[in-house]
Order: C-alpha cells, then structure tokens, then sequence
C-alpha cells in the first residue's frame, strides 16, 4: 500500500506540472509565437495526462486488456481529431 501511495503522489505532482505548463502556453504562446507548436504541445501534455488519470486514478492499469484499450484508444482518437482540426488548412 505505501509503494502506491508514492506512486500515485508523483503522478500526483504530474498531473500539476502538466497543468501549469498548459496554463502558461494558453497565456503566453501566441505572444512568443509559439502557435502550432504550442498546440501541439498541449495536446500532447492532454494525452499524458489523460493516460495517467486512466491507468493510474481510475484504476485500469491492471484492469482487463479490453477495458484500458477501449479508453486508452477512446483517448487517442479524441486527441488525434482535435490534432487533425488544429493543424487543417484555413
């Protein structure tokens, strides 16, 4: 039990990293220029995210194969379409 409260601590802290550091792109990118890279990078930081709260906060690390594929691919393709509309000629 302790080994996963240290575990889920760190995801934890992660997870706060992560928010921040979408929270100041969201701020700051467009006055650095940073646009589609910046976009980019919050997605991935969404899917890092979203996998973490999955496994880990939801408990499917050890659920059944289906289970974690189904919302793990659930995942994916939500951040892929999102990618998809960013990136679509204008």
């Amino acid at each position: 039990m302790k080994r996963w409260l240290h575990r889920i601590n760190a995801i934890w802290l992660a997870l706060l990293a992560a928010t921040a550091i979408t929270a100041w792109l969201g701020e700051h990118a467009g006055a650095q220029g940073l646009g589609t890279g910046a976009a980019i990078l919050v997605l991935a930081l969404a899917a890092a995210k979203g996998s973490l709260i999955i496994l880990d906060y939801m408990e499917l690390r050890h659920a059944p194969a289906l289970w974690r594929r189904l919302l793990l691919g659930w995942l994916a393709t939500v951040v892929l379409l999102v990618l998809a509309a960013t990136l679509w000629p204008r």
